[in-house]
């Protein structure tokens, strides 16, 4: 039977048809759908772990105890997951482990092009990259294999293409994996100095047969026609190069760590002119180069963002790609970014603007707090660095510097690296005033359950983490709950809290505008006899409210009626739809 599958939908029917049974992840755009589409299959216990790390060494521990596990984040989660990784690297495995890691070329929903394919490398693990989503689906599954083959760690590489686009996957049996032997073996997997040299040694050696692997697997698919042209390629370059250069000879690298180097040869002796066509870095020109073979990469292509088939065509061949697409009536308007009618941080950014402060931020959909109107965020970093920022910032700066800022980050956000910027502000005798925004969900990325909500992936009643008493028990004795639609006790909650010589956290705490549980009275309408167009209402950045020159509107199909504009209106002249 086939199926029209996303990428990570067929990733996550792979790790069910591989007999996987432990899957642990961190919500993050482009993988997050992998996890949810797991979490479906009931054979599959799976979690939204606090953060990429943890998540890491969860699977890494069903793997020693004799699962099959696999673990899911995107590009700058294996940044935060990098310490484990390195160590499983040289431990191994029991049961099959397999990374998934989404890079974002084109940075869709990301704060930097990282490209993964290094860590492959520098932490000495192979990686498989799909092209479509029926290789997604049999990549891993391969990737299961090769782990235990090779007892190792197997990352498979995807980026925003390959998990967000559909193609027809065909369905296969779940394969019955049982569970193996747990034998303790402190040799192998402590990893303390003298353990970890001889298990160096056997990375050595691993990589050795791994590269003999990657030569003769059918990972890689080396497909003649042109003896003029041949093109090296991988994952969703290949869709790209099939389109632009369909008469061109092409070696297809599945395995893209460790390289085919005895295929390479071979299939550069097969052609007069060889090209590289890559996605971000010349990882595989620099190791092609290295090995004596002419051929053409990043003189002609960019390293910045992503490739498509008219730049493979303009570039490489100097023609125009005809590419064929429905011609629009007219130019289509450009759509920036915003916050949703109702957002809870609207309120907030309202006031932080109005009392100008400095404004160290975070990764979330606050982050857009730094686009107009609100244009009140200067730093955004990484995730969970707003707290450690705004306590360099006063360090450096002083305290009169420190009464004019303050931190923001997500409630996810604190669970996921801020609790630790939070405890390094009150150990080393910061006076940082930090805003966690509870919105009751893990919003950016569609509203995930996370530790502070109550809920498993599985929707499940849990333990919930109480904000309030784990700031407290970090030695913050000063803690604020407030409304961000009050914005009169939001104002004086922050202007009293910045003044304070102690560190200090405000909880602003309204569900996301977008729950199914959030409901509100009906949307509002401006009266023209009371309005005077001081357009105080346009301070809140509300994309249903609408400047007409002469007058002010409220788009009945955008707002929700969440009234924090009759908050800031002081002619009282923004009421009911049906009043």
């Amino acid at each position: 039977m086939k199926k029209l599958m996303l990428g990570n939908e067929a990733v996550a029917r792979g790790a069910y048809e591989a007999g996987c049974t432990i899957a642990a992840a961190y919500p993050g755009t482009p993988s997050t759908e992998i996890t949810e589409y797991i979490a479906k299959y009931d054979e599959i216990y799976s979690e939204w772990s606090p953060n990429e790390k943890v998540a890491l060494e969860v699977a890494i521990g069903a793997s020693i105890g004799g699962a099959r596990a696999i673990c899911s984040m995107k590009h700058v989660g294996l940044n935060v997951a990098a310490d484990p990784l390195f160590t499983v690297s040289y431990s191994g495995v029991n049961g099959g482990l397999v990374i998934m890691v989404a890079d974002d070329p084109g940075m869709h929903s990301s704060q930097n092009e990282q490209d993964s394919r290094f860590y492959a490398r520098s932490s000495k693990v192979p990686m498989l990259e799909p092209s479509d989503s029926q290789e997604c689906k049999d990549f891993v599954k391969y990737a299961f294999e090769i782990s235990e083959q090779f007892d190792c760690p197997v990352i498979v590489r995807l980026t925003t293409r390959v998990s967000h686009s559909q193609s027809s996957v065909e369905i296969g049996d779940k394969e019955n994996f049982k569970l193996k032997d747990y034998v303790k073996d402190a040799s192998k997997y402590v990893m303390m100095p003298a353990m970890a040299r001889r298990r160096h040694v056997e990375v050595e050696k691993r990589m050795a047969a791994l590269r003999e692997f990657s030569n003769s697997s059918e990972l890689n698919k080396i497909e003649l026609d042109s003896e003029e042209v041949g093109i090296i390629t991988s994952g969703i370059s290949y869709q790209y190069v099939k389109e632009a250069a369909p008469n061109a000879s092409i070696l297809k690298i599945g395995m893209v760590h460790p390289i085919p180097e005895k295929m390479i040869s071979e299939f550069a002796s097969k052609v007069k002119i060889l090209y590289v066509v890559e996605e971000l870095e010349p990882f595989f020109e620099n190791q092609i180069l290295k090995m004596g073979i002419k051929v053409t990469g990043k003189q002609k292509l960019p390293v910045m963002g992503e490739l498509n088939a008219q730049l493979i065509a303009e570039k490489l061949f100097d023609r125009k790609f005809e590419a064929s697409q429905v011609q629009a009536g007219q130019p289509i308007p450009v759509r920036p970014p915003v916050m949703c009618p109702g957002c809870p941080h609207r309120g907030m950014y309202y006031v932080l603007k109005k009392l100008k402060l400095n404004v160290s931020g975070d990764i979330g959909c606050y982050t857009l707090g730094a686009l107009p109107p609100n244009e009140c965020m200067d730093t955004c970093i990484c995730m969970g660095a707003s707290i450690g920022v705004a306590h360099g910032m006063e360090k450096a700066r002083g305290s009169e510097f420190r009464k004019n800022t303050v931190a923001v980050i997500g409630d996810s956000t604190f669970i996921h690296s801020g609790i630790t910027g939070l405890i390094d502000v009150v150990y080393n005798k910061g006076n940082s005033t930090v805003m966690i925004l509870d919105n009751s969900i893990t919003g950016m990325t569609g509203h995930q359950h996370n530790p502070t909500t109550g809920f498993t992936i599985k929707g499940e009643p849990t333990r919930q983490v109480d904000l309030e008493l784990l700031c407290k028990a970090v030695g913050i004795e000063r803690v604020t709950v407030v409304d961000p639609f009050d914005v009169k006790e939001l104002e004086k909650v922050v202007k009293a809290e910045i003044e304070a010589d102690e560190p200090s956290v405000i909880i602003s705490q309204r569900p996301c505008a977008l729950l199914k549980s959030v409901k509100f009275e009906g949307s509002r309408k401006i009266s023209r006899e009371k309005c005077k167009t001081c357009r105080a209402c346009m301070k809140i950045g509300c994309p249903a409210i609408v400047d007409k020159k002469d007058h002010l509107e409220i788009n009945p199909a955008l707002c929700v009626g969440c009234k924090l504009c009759t908050k800031v209106c002081s002619f009282d002249a923004i009421e009911r739809m049906d009043s």
